[in-house]
């Protein structure tokens, strides 16, 4: 799981890259993906060990990082879309779109590592 994190952060740096430069490098808020790429890939490389102990408490504060990841975001996306549907212009439909994308991600992650600590713990028993 120590490589997925890793990937996951290599994704969420280039997101937020991307859509940093999309908005003429002017907004630096479009860089919050690659601030929770960094911290990922900080955890994930301290998880890349051979002590399970470790490697468990750091994944669980990836996974954490990840679930944060995914929810605040998507909250505001979700926001974002709701008072566009009701007759109010988008504003900044760009970091709208980014959101949503930075939630999708991590909620993907969050997913796919809660299913390796469930198939970890059936494993042990």
């Amino acid at each position: 799981m120590a490589k997925l994190t890793l990937v996951t952060a290599l994704v969420l740096i280039v997101l937020g890259v991307a859509f940093f430069v999309a908005t003429g490098s002017h907004a630096p808020t479009a860089l919050i993906p690659v601030y929770f790429g960094i911290v990922l890939g900080i955890f994930g490389l301290l998880a890349n060990t051979e002590d399970s102990k470790r490697r468990m408490i750091f994944m669980h504060i990836a996974v954490t990082i990840g679930l944060l990841g995914g929810i605040f975001p998507g909250w505001r996306a979700a926001s974002a879309f709701l008072a566009s549907t009701h007759g109010t212009a988008m504003v900044r439909p760009l970091a709208v779109k980014e959101e949503f994308a930075m939630a999708v991600i991590c909620l993907i992650f969050v997913l796919m590592c809660v299913r390796s600590f469930i198939a970890a713990r059936r494993a042990r028993a």
